[in-house]
């Protein structure tokens, strides 16, 4: 998914090898050792050939091989979630300088930290509501409600929907995000909706061009935790049911806790959506006075200049002043 992105934005992509140690049984363990040492290998190589002047980690176990490859190279880490996870505390070992998307996370390292925000996209920007909501062909005078499990999909979130779809179309329209995985499932599950409910109801595979459009025109948001929930939902202010992948380590219920902290989000658990999405909907939208204030406080989160700070650290380090 990531080398589509890249690519399309015009950047040069390279593969490195690498696989995961955490959690890994013995029998899989060389395995992923030997696959550690062939990317360090081909790390090196591309630094070589590209003769960085300064390098930039998010994490995960793929930049372990580079940042040992390129650990005489500037190195500036940035941390997305607000608990970073064992590979970013790997990484800070060979980083000179770590950025956060909130200050929350400064006490999770001993090096120089700097605050910079969840870089967004700026095509996300620009939109307004009636602008939103007329390029998603929804209506001006009903409420509406985003549901996006990620860029893959969230099967329980999307069955939690199909669950409460018809309710919930008597009091909002719906754009539903399903996943590329999801769609045909969600496709068939829903073909059975009258006319009428057709008419409140957008569903897409996945969003890009267009999810601006979708957060702007969004009254409330139902979504999992990831980082960019850390960037875009203060970026509009945007009211959150958050819903946590369960089945990982605990950063998405951590980001979720931080928003929920500041009065900006209501956090529910994944087994639970089912039950409690219709009631928390409904407690929502019939409770314009809650919406407004956990609107001023998600977009007091925001950090719009963050992708700026950001380079701006890179240029630095780097040598070339911003």
């Amino acid at each position: 998914m990531e080398a589509e992105l890249v690519k399309r934005e015009g950047i040069r992509y390279a593969t490195i090898p690498a696989a995961g140690l955490h959690g890994v049984g013995l029998r899989q363990l060389p395995r992923n050792l030997f696959q550690l040492g062939r990317g360090i290998g081909a790390s090196a190589r591309h630094v070589r050939a590209f003769r960085p002047d300064v390098v930039l980690f998010t994490g995960g176990y793929l930049a372990a091989p580079m940042a040992v490859a390129a650990r005489a190279v500037p190195t500036v880490l940035y941390v997305p979630d607000i608990e970073p996870g064992l590979a970013l505390k790997f990484l800070a070992r060979f980083a000179d300088r770590i950025a956060v998307t909130s200050a929350d996370s400064q006490h999770f390292f001993s090096k120089k930290v700097v605050t910079t925000g969840y870089p967004v996209r700026p095509e996300l920007e620009g939109w307004t509501r009636k602008q939103g909501r007329a390029a998603l062909k929804l209506r001006q005078d009903l409420p509406v409600v985003l549901v996006a499990g990620g860029s893959k999909g969230a099967r329980s979130v999307n069955e939690a929907l199909i669950a409460n779809l018809p309710a919930l179309l008597k009091l909002a329209q719906v754009v539903h995000v399903t996943g590329q995985g999801e769609w045909d499932a969600v496709v068939s599950a829903t073909s059975q909706l009258t006319k009428v409910q057709r008419r409140r109801y957008r569903p897409f595979a996945y969003l890009h061009e267009q999810m601006g459009a979708a957060l702007a025109a969004a009254d409330i948001a139902v979504m999992r935790a990831g980082a960019s929930v850390l960037g875009e939902l203060p970026l509009f202010g945007l009211p959150a049911i958050l819903v946590p992948y369960p089945h990982a380590w605990r950063y998405q219920r951590v980001n979720a806790e931080h928003l929920a902290a500041h009065k900006a989000a209501i956090v529910v658990r994944d087994e639970d959506l089912r039950r409690q999405l219709l009631p928390s909907v409904q407690k929502l939208l019939g409770n314009t006075r809650l919406r407004r204030s956990m609107h001023t406080a998600m977009r007091s989160l925001a950090k719009p200049d963050a992708a700026h700070e950001l380079a701006g650290q890179l240029l630095e380090l780097g040598g070339h002043r911003p």
